[in-house]
Parts: structure tokens; C-alpha cells; sequence
């Protein structure tokens, strides 16, 4: 089973700038479309972002578009989410994703998570 271990969350100010990263095990990382998902408190874990195994296809939840970019390097097994023009309402815990399967789409499914980075955007 994959591992994913995300880094990078942490408290910035409104309007501010995050780079999240995420570090897949396994030698099939170039194989399979990957993902980040958030959860804020009280609230179900929803999709922000995703990609296609080479990169040339991204998906993005409508509330981060034009701020959020999705992007891989498969030669490092990482993924990464650049967080511009950050607003309180993006505060939630980002979870990186994998699917069970290779060659799927950006936007999924998909089925194993990390353990999240903690993402706090102060007004």
C-alpha cells in the first residue's frame, strides 16, 4: 500500500502564500494520478485539487481556481499544492491522495490518504 507523508501547512495571513508537498513510497509513483483533499472542522473531506500521472491533465474544486496549482515530479515521487491569495475559508486540514488504481483521472477516485498538514489562514 502506498504511504503519503504531506509538509508544508502552517498559519499565514490573509492573502498570503503556502507550498504543500507530499511524498509517496513505491516505485509506481509515475503511474497513478494523484490528489489533495481538505477538511475543515465540522465539514466533510472534499476534493481541491487533483492530476494525471504525467501532469498533462489537472482538476480543481471551483473555490480554488485561479489560486491553487496542482503539480508533480515524478522523478522526486512528489506531489505539490501552490496555495496563493490564501483566504480564512481554505483553514482545514490538506490531506494528500492516491487511488487503488494507475492510469485513472485527476479527479479520481480516490482511496488512501496521509495524515494531513494543518492549513490556518488568519483574517
Amino acid at each position: 500500500q502506498v504511504q503519503l507523508v504531506e509538509s508544508g501547512g502552517g498559519l499565514v495571513q490573509a492573502g498570503g502564500s503556502l507550498r504543500l508537498s507530499c511524498a509517496a513510497s513505491g516505485p509506481t509513483f509515475s503511474n497513478y494520478a494523484m490528489g489533495w483533499f481538505r477538511q475543515a472542522p465540522g465539514k466533510e473531506r472534499d476534493i481541491v485539487a487533483g492530476i494525471t500521472r504525467s501532469g498533462g491533465s489537472t482538476y480543481y474544486a471551483d473555490s480554488v481556481k485561479g489560486r491553487f496549482t496542482i503539480s508533480r515530479d515524478n522523478a522526486k515521487n512528489t506531489v505539490y499544492l501552490q496555495m496563493n491569495s490564501l483566504k480564512p475559508e481554505d483553514t482545514a486540514v490538506y490531506y494528500c491522495a492516491a487511488p487503488r488504481y494507475a492510469w485513472g483521472p485527476a479527479i479520481g477516485p480516490y482511496n488512501y490518504w496521509g495524515q494531513g498538514t494543518r492549513v490556518t489562514v488568519s483574517s
